[in-house]
């Protein structure tokens, strides 16, 4: 079982159908990066995961579809709407079928496995709710923005000083969610930003417990190599949100909910600090620029003691 954001998570995923049973294999996916645009709902993680895994992903861009049109953007823009948050004629398919089904009354996981199905994906992918979750940042000179708004409009080019999960409270985990964290071999706690695409999860009621509870099966894999982030601003969030930009920094932040955490090589030095928090430290090659290495990599977050 996997916790999910967005590229990193679906790169090991990647991997992690090549090595496990795909039928035991369940993906829990941040959904506090979902949004209304165009009166359509827009879900980027879980298209992220679905793409990714199916091979469809545009490799240009790490996100959206290989071999993308622009025709519906190029229009939004000749009447002055929002161009701000790109979305290819293919990908409009997705979102267009997603805002119908859930208009018709049916659940977003339910639409998220119609979807996973369509693209030929035979393991089990969840939203972690079907309920309204959105991650709002405050930011320097302006307050709380929407996250997509920091991260796309702005291209998480200004500080932040706090991360709220609004709707949080009120929400509950989607129908499967707990029951894979509680029955699940182990749990995989994703490269992914921990403090928008990892604490969203954990802000759903009952996610967090689970993962205390069981927390000696938890194995998380930094997304900080060599104190940077491999892809968007998790150093940065990071340090501006009180923390070091580094595999230790990540380590402290999931101090509670992970058993042992995965480092890449270049941050074994850091194993014995991170240690001393009661977590233990693997190091590895965690770059997953190759299939060998994603497959290697999804082997040892499975069996981490081999």
């Amino acid at each position: 079982m996997v916790l999910c954001g967005g590229v990193g998570a679906a790169r090991l995923l990647t991997g992690l159908v090549d090595v496990v049973d795909r039928a035991e294999l369940t993906a829990i996916v941040n959904v506090g990066d979902d949004m209304e645009l165009h009166g359509l709902h827009i879900s980027p993680d879980l298209d992220t995961v679905v793409y990714t895994v199916s091979g469809q992903v545009s490799r240009e861009r790490g996100w959206g579809l290989e071999g993308e049109t622009w025709q519906a953007m190029d229009m939004i823009r000749r009447y002055g709407g929002a161009d701000w948050f790109s979305l290819g004629d293919r990908d409009l398919g997705t979102h267009l079928f997603r805002t119908d089904r859930l208009s018709q009354g049916r659940a977003l996981h339910e639409v998220t496995g119609d979807i996973a199905r369509a693209w030929g994906l035979d393991f089990t992918i969840l939203p972690v709710t079907d309920d309204r979750l959105r991650t709002m940042v405050t930011v320097a000179g302006e307050g709380e923005i929407t996250f997509q708004e920091y991260f796309v409009r702005r291209a998480h080019s200004v500080p932040v000083s706090a991360v709220r999960f609004d709707g949080a409270e009120r929400t509950r985990p989607a129908p499967g969610v707990l029951e894979a964290l509680s029955s699940a071999d182990r749990i995989v706690v994703a490269p992914s930003n921990p403090a928008v695409s990892i604490d969203p999860l954990l802000a759903v009621p009952g996610v967090a417990d689970e993962l205390r509870r069981r927390r000696d099966v938890v194995v998380g894999v930094s997304p900080i190599v060599g104190g940077k982030a491999l892809k968007g601003p998790a150093d940065r969030l990071l340090v501006e949100l009180g923390r070091e930009a580094s595999a230790l920094g990540v380590a402290q932040w999931y101090q509670e909910i992970v058993g042992t955490l995965v480092v890449d090589r270049v941050d074994e030095a850091l194993c014995p600090a991170i240690e001393n928090l009661g977590i233990r430290a693997v190091a590895t090659e965690t770059i997953m620029a190759e299939p060998g290495v994603t497959r290697a990599l999804a082997r040892r977050v499975i069996a981490p003691d081999r």
